[in-house]
């Protein structure tokens, strides 16, 4: 995960200043990614890391399973560790829990023509001032149910379906007075047939974040948010 390696609390050294140095050290480039307004990967990293933390805090026996150690000394370490790590993590992501959201509130979604009855498979334009250039994607909306064992799903956490959304990039354009978004929808729909009458949604960011790390995937959230409302 990102610069700190998924079992990181287990392998190597198990030993509390070491693995503090590890993580702060961590923390720190998060910080500095933070800072920039570079939420990606880090913080799906930070997420993972902290339900795993929480996992292994609310399972302790795991730990010892986790390192095939019985030795007290070294279970009273790692769980000295795991109580350092929640509290840096969790602040971690507040962190980038508010940029996350900063950076939302700065982004406008809205359709462009007609939408489709079937909104799961469509284009989205995204632009960000003072660029002309719009980016456009198609998407296709994935819902996958949770398995069922026994009559029970497999996730406890929730047994709402679950979404994933696969985008393709189909080209970048520059909008003008002559080539509008609806213009745009148009050119698309003679280009390509398969879809003949595409739901098309823009995204607009009202301010400049980094594309790739921050914009496109708030977007993708965002186009899953809209989707899942229609």
């Amino acid at each position: 995960m990102g610069e700190l390696r998924e079992n990181w609390l287990t392998e190597g050294l198990i030993d509390f200043e070491y693995k503090k140095y590890l993580l702060l050290a961590y923390l720190s480039k998060v910080k500095a990614a933070f800072n920039k307004n570079e939420l990606y990967p880090f913080l799906a990293d930070l997420v993972a890391h902290y339900r795993n933390l929480l996992t292994i805090n609310e399972n302790k026996t795991l730990i010892s399973d986790a390192i095939s150690l019985e030795e007290v000394a070294t279970i009273k370490e790692l769980e000295a560790i795991v109580s350092f790590a929640i509290p840096e993590f969790k602040s971690s992501l507040d962190d980038g829990a508010q940029i996350y959201e900063f950076v939302e509130a700065n982004c406008e979604i809205s359709p462009i023509g007609l939408s489709s009855l079937y909104g799961y498979e469509g284009y989205l334009f995204l632009s960000q001032p003072p660029d002309k250039e719009t980016n456009v994607y198609r998407y296709q909306l994935t819902i996958f149910e949770p398995s069922v064992q026994g009559g029970v799903p497999a996730v406890q956490a929730s047994s709402e379906p679950m979404r994933g959304l696969h985008i393709q990039h189909v080209k970048t354009t520059e909008r003008s007075l002559a080539n509008t978004y609806e213009h745009i929808k148009l050119q698309l729909i003679r280009e390509f047939s398969a879809l003949p009458n595409p739901s098309v949604y823009l995204i607009t960011s009202k301010l400049r974040f980094p594309y790739v790390q921050t914009l496109m995937p708030v977007a993708k959230r965002l186009l899953i948010k809209q989707l899942s409302a229609a």
